[in-house]
C-alpha cells in the first residue's frame, strides 16, 4: 500500500471524544472510505471473551487477532456468523479492547488488516495510533480531545437514551483508567503525532469539529488531501 498514492487522513484520541462520529460525518463528505481500528481491537477482545482466552496469554490473544472472523456489512459488525453490533459498543468490551490493545502481538497482528483499508478515493481512519503508527505519512492527521468529565457525560448520555442504566461517577472512573493505560502502554501508546492538528471539543458540537476537520482537509491542497475541498 503506497500511503502517499492514496489520500488518508488520520483521527486519534482518547475514548469518548467523538473521533468515531466525526470519522463517519467526514468520510461520508468527502466520499471516502472509513476505518474504525477500535472495532478491530472490540472484536478481538470480544471473541477472547467467548473464546474463554484469558488476556494475559498475549500469544493466544494475538492468534485470535491473526484469524479474526470480523465482517463489517451496511453499519452491521459480525464475529463469523453472529452480529455483534451492539455487544462490541459495551463499556466491557471497550475495556476489553484497551487491555488487548497493549499487547505488542495484537497490534502487529491487526497492522496489515488497517493498512489494507486504504484504498480510493481515500480513507478516514480512526483510532488511537492511526497517525503515528499505521499511516504515519497521512497527508492531515487530527488529534482530537476532551476533558475525562465532558467524555463520560457524552458516553452517559448516550447509555441513558439507549434504557441502559449507568453510574456517571463510575464512567468517569472508567474513562480516566482507560486514558492512563492508553497512555502508558509500552508499544503504541495514545499520543498526538507531531504533525497533527489538535482540537479540543470540550466545548464544542459535532457540526464545529467536523468543519475545523474538512477545513484542514481543504488546506492540504486540491491534489491528494481533499480534492474536494
Amino acid at each position: 500500500m503506497n500511503e502517499k498514492a492514496i489520500p488518508v487522513l488520520t483521527i486519534d484520541g482518547p475514548s469518548g471524544s467523538g473521533k468515531g462520529t466525526v470519522a463517519a460525518r467526514v468520510a461520508e463528505e468527502l466520499g471516502w472510505h472509513v476505518l474504525d481500528s477500535g472495532a478491530l481491537y472490540r472484536l478481538t477482545g470480544l471473541a477472547a471473551r467467548k473464546a474463554g482466552v484469558d488476556f494475559a496469554d498475549h500469544a493466544a490473544v494475538a492468534a485470535i487477532a491473526r484469524n479474526l472472523p470480523a465482517r463489517f456489512e451496511g453499519g452491521r459488525v459480525f464475529l463469523g456468523d453472529e452480529e455483534v453490533t451492539l455487544e462490541i459498543r459495551s463499556e466491557t468490551a471497550g475495556n476489553d479492547a484497551s487491555k488487548v490493545a497493549a499487547i505488542p502481538e495484537v497490534r502487529a497482528a491487526l497492522l496489515d488488516w488497517q493498512r489494507g483499508y486504504a484504498k480510493p478515493p481515500g480513507l478516514v481512519a480512526d483510532g488511537r495510533d492511526m497517525g503515528t503508527v499505521v499511516f504515519p505519512e497521512a497527508q492531515v492527521k487530527i488529534f482530537l480531545d476532551a476533558s475525562a468529565g465532558e467524555r463520560a457525560r457524552r458516553r452517559y448520555k448516550q447509555l441513558k437514551d439507549k434504557g441502559i442504566d449507568v453510574n456517571l461517577t463510575g464512567l468517569i472512573a472508567e474513562i480516566e483508567e482507560r486514558d492512563r493505560r492508553d497512555r502508558n502502554r509500552s508499544v503504541a501508546p495514545l499520543a498526538p503525532a507531531d504533525d497533527a492538528l489538535r482540537i479540543d471539543s470540550t466545548s464544542m458540537n459535532i457540526d464545529e469539529v467536523v468543519n475545523l476537520v474538512l477545513q484542514a482537509v481543504s488546506r492540504a491542497g486540491s491534489g491528494q488531501a481533499g480534492g474536494n475541498g
